[in-house]
């Protein structure tokens, strides 16, 4: 075995490890363990990468070299490293983009609580990538959801208490749906690795028997991950918990954690159930219906909002329709189309929400767009940033958007029963996304008198101006050279199946 295969538990080890850790730390102690910790996972994931791409398959790691049932498994492949290296940078660049704004809303004395939270919430985003086996899958999800939870509440005001309780009742309510999906599924084949189950399952439908079961087992598996990913209309617990958290919390939440569900529910389409398997239920038709109708009622609801962070929040529901849409068409490029938005997303909502923050800061800390007149002018490095995320929201070219939207489009040319409603829905969204992005983009460039405000400049921000130009730059780089990473992406879903 090379010593590269050991990366991925090795990563996930570490995060727990650090959260043990820094849970006896003092603040500045475990932000440095914390920052520690996603350099060395960034670079892990990386060599994980290049390794998977250069063997051009997928390797298996048996933990304890006790083998299924009583052991347990990793699997990586070029699509799990891709994604364990984009969830770390995300993660790494959100925190730096908004420690400048942690002790506004953490109390001094409970930032190493923070960070704590911080270095579960990573372990259980790497596991549900890399891990092999269902239930422990169900237990990360759990991590997952207590430590989003946490960093919601652990700002302490009424609005994210009840964003906090009202998010735990929805991922409760998801992931018992998936853990009785789970049982059914269990009862059904005995097998709880992805790869045993996917074999049983296809023993199953080859003979015919417990269909019902087995669709029922699916579909609860399905709508329990939808609910946890915030498809409409099971997003009523998104607004407040992505508005009223701190900067850095908004931007990872909605730029990881739901993302981190969605790519479990990919597994199980490919790993568990198998393409053929799940498209044959017309599972997907529903999923396409539900995405279709995120599209829309996620970006009106973001054009009523009069708040920039719960705007940016209801446009999260609008781009998680997207992907549910592309899961829907039921083809490989649809499936490519919604792979590349969750990193399109998770790179440009992550601007949206930093770069709102520095906008805010220069009116008074006043979210409403009245006051937010002028802005840019006062923030000159956020407005930018948040023009550029506006405009790859929109789809225009040299930005990670256009693809988004420019694949979504070819994969639903591509089939023709839903190509006109997709098309068209897709067309809609875009003008709706214009509306409310560009009128924020037009606000905060309307000239106004600045006396009333502060302006700041680049030695006042060094950190957060950096940061802001490093997701720039990575938005630009998935639009302008996004061919290698749709290769990518398309080699990972081969290996996959």
């Amino acid at each position: 075995m090379e010593f590269v295969q050991n990366f991925p538990c090795i990563s996930i080890m570490l995060c727990l490890f650090a959260g043990i850790i820094s849970s006896g730390l003092r603040d500045r102690a475990a932000m440095l363990v914390n920052t520690g910790l996603l350099l060395i996972n960034t670079v892990l994931s990386a060599c994980t990468l290049l390794y998977t791409l250069s063997t051009g398959e997928a390797f298996v790691y048996v933990m304890g070299q006790f083998p299924a049932p009583w052991g347990n498994e990793i699997r990586a492949g070029v699509l799990e490293a891709l994604m364990a290296l984009f969830f770390c940078i995300i993660m790494l660049l959100s925190l730096f983009g908004g420690r400048h704004k942690l002790l506004q809303g953490v109390e001094k004395g409970k930032v190493y609580l923070y960070y704590v939270l911080m270095d579960l919430l990573l372990s259980s985003l790497l596991a549900l990538v890399y891990t092999n086996d269902m239930f422990t899958a169900y237990v990360f999800v759990e991590i997952n959801t207590i430590s989003a939870c946490g960093l919601i509440m652990i700002r302490q005001n009424g609005r994210t208490i009840e964003a906090a309780v009202r998010y735990m009742i929805m991922s409760l309510l998801g992931s018992g749906m998936l853990l009785l999906g789970l049982c059914m599924l269990y009862d059904l084949t005995g097998h709880l690795l992805m790869s045993n189950l996917k074999e049983s399952v296809a023993l199953i439908v080859a003979e015919g028997e417990y269909t019902i079961p087995l669709i029922v087992s699916i579909v609860l598996m399905s709508v329990g991950l939808c609910i946890k990913s915030a498809l409409f209309p099971f997003h009523a617990w998104l607004p407040d918990a992505y508005g009223y958290s701190t900067v850095s919390s908004a931007a990872i939440l909605s730029s990881l954690v739901s993302k981190g569900y969605i790519f479990l529910l990919i597994k199980i389409i490919y790993r568990v159930i198998g393409f053929d398997i799940y498209r044959s239920t017309r599972i997907i038709d529903i999923l396409f219906v539900f995405g279709l109708m995120g599209m829309i009622f996620g970006s009106l609801s973001a054009i009523r909002e009069n708040d920039i962070r719960r705007m940016i929040a209801f446009s999260s529901v609008a781009q998680i329709g997207y992907i549910y849409m592309g899961f829907g068409m039921g083809t490989e490029a649809g499936m490519t189309a919604s792979v590349f938005h969750i990193l399109s997303h998770a790179a440009t909502k992550s601007l949206l929400f930093i770069a709102a923050v520095g906008l805010t800061d220069v009116s008074g800390r006043n979210r409403q767009f009245v006051e937010l007149t002028g802005a840019g002018y006062r923030n000159r490095w956020a407005g930018v940033a948040f023009t550029v995320g506006s405009l790859s929201m929109v789809g225009v070219p040299l930005f990670s958007g256009f693809i988004s939207k420019l694949l979504f489009s070819q994969a639903a040319v591509q089939n023709h029963a839903k190509m006109l409603p997709a098309l068209i829905v897709l067309g809609i969204s875009t003008i709706l996304n214009a509306i409310y992005f560009m009128k924020t983009v037009i606000r905060i460039y309307t000239p106004v008198d600045e006396t009333a405000y502060p302006s700041v400049s680049f030695k006042d921000m060094r950190l957060y101006a950096v940061v802001l130009v490093a997701f720039i730059l990575l938005n630009v780089t998935l639009g302008i050279s996004s061919q290698p990473v749709v290769d990518m992406i398309q080699q990972g879903l081969a290996m996959f199946a």
